[in-house]
Parts: C-alpha cells; structure tokens; sequence
C-alpha cells in the first residue's frame, strides 16, 4: 500500500461515511459515487454525484482511484463489472451479486451445505397457494430483491393472510420462507484478506422491532461461534472474498439456519469502533489493500444501539458513562437511522446498567 492510496466506494451512505473515518489514519483518500445530492459520506472525500450505471461518471470515477470497494449491497451488477474491469473491485462482482437475490442466495446455502429455511419461488398468486403448500403456515414472503429493514415482507399466519400479502408486495419475484421459530438471531462478521488468510469477530446477537436493528451484543464463548465461523469461511472462499463478509443467522433447536448475507461492513458491527481491538471499518480497509488484517479482540463489554427517527438529548447522552455517540448528517425521519451509539463497559454487569440509562433517555425507548 502506497502512501495516499486513493479508495473508491459505490455508495455513500453511513457505512461509507464510517469507512472514511476509519481511513483518515492510514493516509486513505477517498471518491464517492453515489445519486444522492446530500449523501452523508460525502463530507469525507470527493463525491460524483451521479446514477451507478452512468458509464461516463464510473468512467471518471475509476480515473481518480487505485481500487474500489462499496457500501451497499444493491450496486448494479453492470456498475461492478465496469468497475472491476478498469480497477481492482474487492469484493468482487460475484460476491457483491450472491445475495441480491434471495433465492439464488438460498441455492448458494444449500449446496455449502449450510442449513436454511424450507421455502419456494412465488411468481403468482396460484403459485403463492402452492408455495404455502411446502412451507406451511407462518411463512414470510419476501421479494427477492432489494427490501430491507422490513421492506419488502408480509407474515403470513393464516391462509386468510395471502391475498392481502399478494396485493402488497405481488406482481414481482418472491420468495416465501417457512417461518423459523428462532431463539436468537446472530450475525457472523468475517473478514478475509487478500492472501486468504481470515479473521472473525465474536457472534453478534441482534434485537430487531418492526424488521429494524434496534441493539447488537458481540457474545463471549458463544456455544455456536466455531459453527458461524464455518460457515462464513465456506461462503467467504467459494467467492474468493476479500473484505469483510457479514452472514445473519436464526438460532433454532441449538443450530444456525442461514437468513442472508450482506458483502459489506454491516450494522450489527457497528459496536468495533469501540468495543473491538480493530474495528470492522479499519479491517475492510485492511483487507482491500493489502495490509495484514488487525486484531478482532474485545477491548471489554459493548453494546450497539440504533438511533431511530430521532436523535437523543445528545448532551444528555454525553453525560453518560461509556456512552459514544456517531451521527450520520442525515435529516430525521421516522424510521430512519440517523446515527448509533456504543456502550462500553468493563463487565456484563456494568453494561446492563450503562444501557438501562441511554435507552432511557431515547425518544422512542430503545
């Protein structure tokens, strides 16, 4: 890695803005391209403002950079492949398309051998009835592309559910998943590097309400953490992965059943800014240029929190110990996540306390 090494990222939304904050102290420089006209990234580098198929803005966008990565994980697969032709692209364009569609996504699982949901394509409404046939009842449909954060999903707990469900997200690929009665959900975060080599992050488990993430706690001596790291090194060198990976999980009778993958640095990692050794931010940098990965240690307890809508009282938040706030610049809105926080603690114990008294002081409680 050169001195001033220039980074390009598709996309410059939070997870960038947060890739340029962990790449100031390594010299990093950094080009967005992204259609937003207030992306919140764009405070951090140079930003093209421009369509991701605009062959012309990728064109510049490729001339002003030595390699490239993104932050999000629905970049279209042309932007990629003309990226990746002209700079190094990591991940590369078939990790980045793996997931984008969830059926696809679900095949990939299965023939790793990773365990997933009993689910069926639905392209009608005939097809959602047959489909129900196979999974059962509940069941979530889910278009197969695109969606997150809830969007994109209906429950379906009685066969008096499907017609509302079909008109609500019909007339589009769908999937329809049986219904995982999960204990806990998890999120594996994986980062390979490009000689290979690997390193992961204790298992993550994730408090979701209304399909957002709303708290993420790294574990200690997770019974199942072998068995995600597993799993991700076998998705993680299928696609000859570089950067980091994140692999989300249900928890059922003591096993991981695959929910999805995001090839990119993830919510659920948000608490390594503080709470790890190396945060997940600096290891993704790392990895894409070539540097040896840094360690994924716990530096004591953490806890991530999602702000929602609203921002805290943030000198109220300031006041309290082991609270570290980060805000995105972007413009409240409901259900939109403006920024987190970590809460750091030397034990478990202190962490719960620590915890009680921000959730108490956000505007929708946690």
């Amino acid at each position: 890695m050169k001195s001033g090494t220039r980074i390009g990222i598709l996309g410059a939304g939070q997870l960038g803005r947060m890739l340029g904050l962990a790449g100031y102290p390594l010299d990093v420089d950094f080009v967005f391209l992204d259609p937003a006209s207030e992306a919140c990234a764009a405070p951090l580098g140079a930003h093209i403002h421009a369509d991701y198929t605009d062959e012309r803005a990728l064109a510049d966008f490729c001339g002003q950079i030595d390699l490239a990565t993104f932050e999000f994980e629905n970049v279209p697969n042309v932007a990629a492949e003309f990226v990746a032709a002209r700079v190094p692209l990591h991940p590369n364009p078939r990790a980045l398309t793996a997931g984008q569609d969830r059926l696809s996504e679900k095949a990939l699982f299965s023939s790793l051998g990773i365990p997933v949901p009993t689910h069926a394509a639905v392209d009608s409404r005939e097809g959602l009835a047959a489909a129900v046939a196979i999974t059962g009842l509940p069941a979530v449909l889910k278009t197969r592309r695109m969606g997150y954060d809830g969007k994109g999903q209906a429950v379906l707990r009685t066969p008096a559910d499907l017609d509302a469900a079909w008109n609500a997200i019909g007339g589009q690929p769908l999937i329809l998943e049986a219904f995982v009665p999960f204990t806990r959900e998890v999120s594996c975060l994986a980062v390979r590097a490009r000689d290979g080599s690997m390193a992961f992050y204790p298992l993550v488990e994730n408090v979701h309400r209304a399909g957002i993430l709303r708290t993420a706690t790294p574990t200690v001596n997770d019974p199942l953490q072998a068995m995600g790291e597993a799993y991700a090194r076998r998705v993680a060198e299928h696609l000859d992965y570089v950067g980091v990976l994140a692999f989300e999980f249900f928890v059922a009778n003591g096993e991981l059943i695959a929910n999805e993958i995001a090839p990119r640095v993830h919510n659920s990692g948000h608490w390594t800014i503080e709470g790890a050794e190396t945060s997940q931010f600096e290891n993704h940098l790392r990895a894409i240029v070539g540097l040896p990965l840094g360690s994924t240690a716990l530096r004591g307890a953490s806890v991530m929190v999602n702000y929602i809508g609203l921002a805290p009282d943030i000198e109220a938040a300031s006041a309290l110990e082991g609270v570290h706030t980060h805000l995105y610049g972007k413009t409240p809105k409901p259900q939109r996540k403006i920024g987190h926080a970590t809460v750091t603690a030397p034990d478990a114990a202190s962490l719960q306390a620590r915890l009680a008294k921000l959730l108490a002081i956000l505007p929708d409680g946690g």
